[in-house]
Formats: C-alpha cells, structure tokens, sequence
C-alpha cells in the first residue's frame, strides 16, 4: 500500500494531467474507443438476435393458446346456448303442466259441489260422486304438477348457474390470456427496438420512416419465408451493411454478427458480390453462367438466405477462407457440400436458421 505522502503526489500528477487535456477530449477518446468496441464486438447483437427469436417463439405459442382458448369459449358458447335452450323448453313444459290443474279449477267452478253431506248420509247422487271423483282428481292432479314444477325449477336453477359458470370462466380465461400475449409483445417489440438500435450503430441504413428497420424485425423472417423464391418483396428484405445487398431478417441480423467477427480477426469487413436475387436476376445468370448457377426458381440466394463473399475468402485454403469455415456455424452460416466440388464455388455460403438454433 503506497504511503499517504506517496498517494498524495500520486492525486497531484493525476489532477495536473487532467487540467492538460482539452475539455472534451478525454471523453471524446472514452467515446471512439466505447465505438470501437461496440462496432468489433458481436456478442450483445448475438445476445439481442437470441433473445429476439425467443421472445417470438413465445409470443407465437402464446397466440396459439389464446386462439386454442378462443376455440375451446366457442364450444363452451355453444354448450351454454344448449343450456339456455333446454331452460326455454322446461318453460314451456311448465306452462303445459300448469295448463291441466287450470282446466280443472274452472271444471269445478262451473260445476260445484253441492256439500258432502249427501255423500256422508248415504243418499249420494251420481252428479255429487262424480264431483267428489272429479275433486280427487284435481288435488292428484295438483300434487303431480307440484312435484314435477318443483323438480324443473330447480333443474332450471341448475342450468342457469352453470351458464352463468360457463360465461364468467370464459372471459376470465381470455381476458387473462389477452393480458399475457399484450405483455408479451409489448417485451417482443422493445427488444426489437433494441435489435433494430444496435444494427443502426452496426452500418445497417434505415429509411426516414424505417422501413429497413422493420424489414429487420426477425418476427417477419418467417413471412418473408412464405413468398415464392426469387419473389419476396423489398420491403420485407433487411440491408446489410454492404450497400446495395439486402437477405432475410434472420439471415442478415446473423451475418452482420458474422461480420462484426470477422472484422475483429482481419480489420476489415467481408466483401461481398451477391446476397438476394430476385426471380429475373437468377435467370440471368443462370443463363449467363451455366453451370454456376442454380436453375431459377430453386436458389437460395432467391429466398435471401445465401451470400457470395470476395476479399480472399473466394479463395479456398486463403486464411480467410479457412477462417469462415471454422467460425461461420457460430453464427448460423456454413459452406454447403455441394460448392467444395459440384461445382466448386469458395465464395458461396448459406444460412440455415436450425443451425443457428442449435448454437
């Protein structure tokens, strides 16, 4: 440990030296040497790309429990739509059931019994046996209804709390799941903001109203993968850092992670001649260079998930050839069989999203 009088010297030189550094200009070097660093360094896109394609996944699945629940409250819907329909009818079955004790209210109103003293003295006539008959009937009548509307209404009772049940449950259970696919988007679109920051920072141009950004969203990777090959539209390509060039979201957030490596190892970025081909530019040179050049339509380069690279990795054995061989799986791209001898073509390389899942 330095003594106190060697420390306090120590702080002297330190405060002298800062006093002789411009204003600015300390933070200035702090500032080019942060971009350097962040420029040579691919590990936070990587970090970013992963977290990106996960956070998709994620909301993916999540879209499809809420769609597999809407699917499943559909049923319930239906389930309780039979519910309501059953209550309805046990309606009308208690208005049927009520109609019979009516009629024979109104029977006896027009006909009254006259007493029952004729029928306790032994001098009944038919006309008082048949009222007692018909009174009889009435109070088993009544007493049958009884029961049985006893019985529906609280069937009825049954079927109302169960839809109630019913309906209470589903909109939980979707305004939950809503809830959840909301968060999750909302966590999927600010790490694409930050994805979409740092290739800014990386050399990826980004229109005024950031087409190319969004064009760069990995979650539209998979939509660009549903156009025909040598089809995909330019908006739903994302640039590269070499101008004029452009792949598949994925592809392209990969290969500048590619990039920004083999720029640390070489000092310079890769070189390249080729990435997407639209359907007419595949047949061009199909035609042009027979032999070295896929038939159109079956390209990889036409589904923006091949590039041909230049600077010596076109040269096979080259350092930066056997470099690109060694690293190019780290970030999900490799030299495919076939181009080491049918034909033989270095400077080809494809990326394949597996690979990179792997990883």
């Amino acid at each position: 440990m330095p003594a106190p009088r060697s420390a306090g010297l120590i702080a002297v030189v330190v405060a002298m030296a800062s006093f002789l550094v411009p204003p600015g200009q300390g933070q200035a070097q702090v500032s080019v040497q942060a971009q350097v660093q962040d420029r040579r360094d691919p590990g936070n896109l990587t970090e970013l790309r992963k977290e990106a394609e996960k956070s998709a996944k994620e909301l993916e699945e999540a879209t499809k429990a809420l769609e597999k629940r809407r699917a499943t409250i559909a049923a319930s819907e239906k389930e309780l739509k039979t519910k309501l329909t059953a209550m309805e009818q046990l309606e009308q079955r208690l208005a049927v059931m009520r109609k019979p004790v009516s009629q024979m209210a109104e029977l006896l109103y027009e006909h009254p019994i006259d007493g029952i003293a004729p029928f306790l003295s032994g001098t009944a006539n038919e006309k008082t046996l048949r009222a007692l008959a018909d009174t009889g009937q009435i109070v088993a009548v009544r007493q049958q209804a009884v029961e049985q509307t006893a019985a529906l209404y609280k069937e009825t009772e049954r079927l109302a709390g169960e839809a109630q049940e019913l309906r209470a449950g589903n909109l939980l259970a979707e305004a939950q799941l809503s809830a959840e696919v909301d968060t999750l988007r909302q966590r999927s679109d600010k790490i694409v903001r930050s994805l979409t920051t740092a290739l800014v920072k990386l050399g990826i141009k980004v229109d005024k109203v950031g087409r190319a950004a969004l064009a760069c969203d990995p979650l539209r990777a998979a939509t660009a993968g549903s156009y025909p090959n040598g089809l995909i539209p330019k908006a739903m390509l994302c640039p590269l850092q070499q101008k004029g060039f452009s792949l598949r979201a994925d592809a392209t957030i990969a290969f500048v992670s590619l990039n920004e490596a083999y720029r640390k190892r070489f000092g310079k970025p890769m070189c390249v001649t080729d990435a997407y081909r639209n359907l007419a530019e595949q047949q061009s040179i199909y035609y042009r260079r027979p032999g070295f050049a896929a038939v159109p339509g079956r390209s990889n380069h036409g589904l923006g998930l091949a590039v041909d690279l230049c600077g010596g990795v076109e040269r096979a054995g080259s350092a930066e050839f056997v470099w690109m061989e060694r690293n190019s799986k780290r970030y999900g791209w490799f030299h495919p069989s076939w181009a080491y001898s049918s034909p033989f073509e270095p400077w080809h390389w494809e990326y394949d999203p597996k690979i990179d899942s792997l990883l």
